[in-house]
């Protein structure tokens, strides 16, 4: 193929420098007698001169003059294109290479005495070619002194049809590398009693192909609620494929109702085993509706964002240690208010990073969005990715979640409810908790059925509090719009479990009775060494 083209360049040169001593009116006149391609008498040169243009394998056409009359064409050039009507005089334009746009690329050639290149022109099926296949050629127009322009055509089929497999098997690959990201995604956000939660994602261009965004939204129980964003560094089915570990990996150690930091211990872990080159950065955050706080522990991730009820923005203080899969120093979790009326916003660096702009630029940027933005979740995750120009453009993928915790009233307000009662002395404590529930249960209205599980439940929880816990002891009675959720907190770390009653044994039997009774039951240990130990009941229609 090399020596192909060395040859062919050769011929060109030689026809060029020959050209330009040929007289114009005698090669109209031998126009005329090569239409049919072959071997043209054209004053200046020999027949054993132009024959030799007749191996060149690439189409060869010699024009000149504004109005292309044509000289010469070889016999690739008759094979490509077909023999030229008969009748058809020297001077016609070549319709073939006027409907391949080539005679404005003659102009220039001829006007700036510079050859002009036309890269890839398609050739639908017919004449002396497959019909069934298209064919690309490649035209070059080189201008020939005091004469016209030599077309020389070099056939790129092969090379054409291979960039289009190689962009059609990136194609592919990058479609089942989104697919599998969106499929790891979670497919609908759960939706906690005391918050509203939305998130967007965008993937990235075709040649930055997909990264390892991810986010998620865990209720834990007793009305608290996990939420996690993070980026696996790196691209494609691999960063993917780390990312769902990682999310599954978060769901499992969310079930553990460990304090923020604790959780990303656990993943840095986690990363570090999967891929010892494999790094990420995720925020981990709880929501406790009784604290109204957002209790978070970031690994290298970007701060989250932080809207009051008056519209101002802020970014949260950054606890934030290494990111996962580096280990070194340990992570600290951190707290800010989040009262009714209030937003966050955890994002991705997609959302705020480009080529041209420091990411902080795009950070302060995004928190004039947010100040700016209004409405739901949803809303404001769309706002959020427009003002900040998210498209499926940019270079990387972009994540955003937005959480509200809106402010309620009116009759919506009377769904909401809490009472808490602490619990002083020792055994006399127990008839105190199961009067205070039955009088908070029947004020709230309840179904006689789910009042008398309601006292149950408080009684039992109260008891094995006094039995197995240390004070300080409360407690805490709240209702949402969902379900009833009675919660025993202590100061004793050691975490209840269910276990089978012998017939002989006394006691053991309480947290069965809540497990049995209960939509659900849970404990966990709290700051400062105690525990909390929980169930809920879900309201009808909840």
């Amino acid at each position: 193929m090399v020596s192909t083209y060395v040859d062919d360049d050769l011929a060109l040169r030689q026809l060029r420098r020959r050209l330009a001593a040929v007289d114009v009116g005698a090669a109209d006149t031998a126009a005329g007698a090569g239409a049919e391609g072959g071997v043209a008498d054209v004053q200046g040169f020999g027949p054993g001169e132009l024959a030799m243009f007749d191996l060149i394998p690439g189409p060869v056409a010699v024009v000149h003059g504004p109005d292309h009359r044509v000289a010469y064409v070889n016999g690739a050039y008759t094979e490509l294109f077909g023999a030229r009507p008969a009748g058809q005089k020297a001077r016609d334009a070549l319709p073939e290479l006027d409907a391949l746009g080539l005679l404005p690329l003659m102009d220039q050639a001829w006007r700036s005495g510079r050859a002009r290149t036309a890269k890839a022109r398609r050739l639908p099926g017919g004449a002396g070619r497959d019909p069934a296949r298209s064919s690309y050629y490649t035209f070059t127009c080189t201008p020939v002194e005091q004469y016209g322009v030599l077309v020389f055509g070099a056939d790129v089929t092969g090379q054409v049809e291979a960039a289009e497999r190689l962009r059609a098997g990136e194609a592919r690959q990058r479609a089942a590398a989104v697919a599998l990201q969106r499929s790891l995604l979670p497919q609908e956000l759960e939706q906690p009693d005391d918050l509203r939660v939305a998130a967007t994602y965008q993937p990235g261009d075709a040649e930055g192909a997909v990264g390892g965004d991810w986010y998620d939204v865990i209720t834990l129980g007793a009305g608290r609620t996990a939420l996690v964003i993070g980026d696996v560094m790196g691209r494609g089915v691999r960063a993917a494929a780390v990312m769902g570990q990682l999310r599954t990996a978060v769901r499992a150690y969310a079930r553990l109702d460990l304090p923020p930091h604790e959780v990303l211990q656990l993943l840095d872990g986690l990363v570090a085993e999967i891929d010892a080159s494999q790094i990420a950065t995720c925020v981990y955050a709880v929501h406790d509706p009784n604290e109204g706080r957002l209790v978070y522990a970031s690994a290298g991730h970007l701060p989250i964002l932080v809207r009051d009820a008056e519209g101002d923005v802020r970014r949260a203080a950054e606890p934030t240690g290494p990111p996962l899969g580096t280990g070194g120093r340990l992570h600290t979790s951190g707290s800010f208010p989040l009262g009714p009326g209030c937003s966050a916003v955890l994002y991705t660096d997609g959302l705020v990073e480009r080529r041209d702009q420091d990411i902080d630029d795009g950070i302060r940027e995004l928190e004039r969005a947010l100040a700016g933005a209004s409405g739901s979740p949803q809303v404001m995750c769309d706002r959020l990715m427009r003002s900040l120009g998210v498209t499926a453009g940019l270079d990387g993928d972009a994540a955003v979640l937005v959480v509200q915790r809106p402010a309620r009233t009116g009759p919506d307000a009377e769904l909401f409810r809490n009472a808490a009662l602490e619990l002083h002395g020792g055994t006399e404590a127990a008839p105190r908790a199961r009067a205070f529930a039955s009088g908070v249960l029947a004020s709230w209205r309840f179904p006689a059925e789910l009042y008398d599980l309601g006292v149950l439940a408080a009684g039992e929880l109260v008891a094995n509090s006094l039995q197995h816990g240390t004070p300080p002891m409360r407690l805490r009675l709240r209702r949402t719009d969902r379900r009833l959720i009675i919660e025993v907190t202590d100061g004793d770390d050691h975490l209840p479990r269910r276990r089978r009653a012998g017939p002989a044994d006394e006691t053991g039997r309480g947290i069965s009775v809540v497990a049995t009774i209960a939509s659900s039951w849970g404990s966990r240990r709290t700051p400062g060494g105690g525990k909390a130990v929980w169930c809920e009941f879900r309201l009808p229609g909840g």
